[in-house]
């Protein structure tokens, strides 16, 4: 810590000065807009960082509170608070292909009386840092447990 007249010095504003704005009140907007930040805040980490300005507004609308979204949305700002975006849905399988397609046998019947009597497989690509994995598994329908997997970097067996 450095002494007050050292800064005072260096930031050419005379001691008086800084011992007069260290004992002034604080402006009811100022009060108001560090309340309002804090229950921006509060909101905020109760979401798990979710909602973003609009739906933090609705919530503080909902408690009686007026915060506009653009006020919500700087005080926001200023405290670096973003939402997490969830990304849009990307279709990523070609349904319009030349390959064989398996024939439907369960025809969305899954209720299944002994183990090992049905076997369903899926396919899930993994983004890596480098390029793309492809994650096979086998379940059986019984007990709805993992039999088998695999991983690779192609979809070739």
């Amino acid at each position: 810590m450095f002494p007050v007249g050292k800064m005072c010095e260096i930031l050419k504003v005379s001691r008086s000065s800084f011992y007069h704005w260290k004992k002034r009140k604080h402006s009811k907007r100022s009060e108001r807009r560090a309340i309002l930040s804090a229950e921006i805040f509060r909101i905020y980490q109760w979401s798990g960082g979710r909602y973003g300005s609009p739906r933090i507004a609705r919530e503080l609308e909902a408690k009686g509170m007026r915060g506009l979204r653009p006020l919500v949305a700087r005080l926001m700002r200023e405290r670096n608070l973003r939402s997490i975006v969830k990304k849009k849905f990307k279709k990523i399988t070609n349904s319009f292909h030349r390959y064989p397609v398996a024939e439907n046998y369960l025809n969305q019947n899954f209720q299944v009386k002994s183990n090992k009597e049905v076997r369903v497989s899926d396919i899930t690509y993994i983004r890596t840092g480098q390029d793309w994995l492809y994650l096979t598994t086998v379940i059986d329908l019984f007990d709805r447990k993992v039999s088998s997997w695999s991983l690779s970097e192609t979809m070739k067996v």
